[in-house]
């Protein structure tokens, strides 16, 4: 569904932060891209949506499909309202009104939103934005799905509420890429991990896989591999 190949990439030539991240997502697929802060994470969804100023690689989307991004910080137009927001989302990816209406209507009663259509989201909480920018992105429908940091801000049933939708599109077919820092949801949603460190790739594969890399019986969580897998980097780090 979409092959990323990033040679190097920072936000200017004289500071080139990524080099070597390489990997791909199928359709029904969701990958987990994981690091500490600082990892490289943000720099490669931004590389990957066209808006990194130094960029060296590839990107790579099979026949055209629709790409759908949810930003860790929620960016809204401040004087359109909700509802104005949903229609142009609706106009951009030329949605029909008895397509994208009723889907609207179910993803805004879903996230509590509904009654605040005429409402201006500049004026909401941050969980109620984020809220804001997730029923924009799931009344369209994409076929590729980039979230970053999707479940900070969200209280518990707006967390439950999009683990469902995300499982849904991965049934649909939807490939899915995911940063977060919450590894036990990470764990359960996602079928193969990416883990960055410095603006390099430390890992790539399923959970089963670090596993075995770290040398971790398999009933080791994805926390639990992922801080082996960084103590074992650091150690060796050390010793150059």
């Amino acid at each position: 569904m979409i092959e990323v190949k990033i040679n190097h990439a920072g936000y200017h030539t004289e500071q080139l932060y990524l080099s070597d991240i390489h990997f791909s997502i199928l359709s029904g697929e969701t990958v987990g891209l994981l690091g500490a802060n600082g990892a490289g994470k943000s720099t490669t969804i931004k590389s990957i949506i066209g808006t990194m100023e130094a960029f060296d690689g590839e990107i790579h989307i099979k026949d055209e499909h629709q790409l759908a991004y949810i930003p860790e910080e929620p960016i809204l137009y401040d004087h359109l309202t909700l509802w104005e927001h949903l229609r142009l989302a609706a106009t951009s990816y030329d949605l029909p009104n008895n397509e994208w209406i009723p889907k609207a209507e179910k993803l805004l009663k879903l996230f509590l939103l509904n009654g605040k259509e005429h409402h201006f989201p500049i004026h909401f909480s941050k969980g109620m934005k984020q809220k804001t920018l997730i029923v924009l992105s799931f009344m369209v429908q994409a076929d590729i799905y980039i979230i970053d940091e999707p479940f900070i801000g969200l209280d518990p049933i707006a967390t439950k509420n999009l683990i469902t939708l995300l499982e849904e599109e991965k049934q649909r077919g939807a490939a899915i890429l995911m940063t977060t820092h919450v590894l036990d949801s990470a764990e359960k949603l996602c079928d193969n991990f990416v883990l960055l460190h410095e603006g390099k790739m430390l890992f790539q594969g399923t959970l089963n896989e670090l596993q075995q890399r770290t040398n971790q019986p398999l009933n080791t969580s994805l926390l639990d591999c992922f801080y082996y897998l960084l103590e074992e980097e650091l150690v060796n780090a050390s010793r150059l």
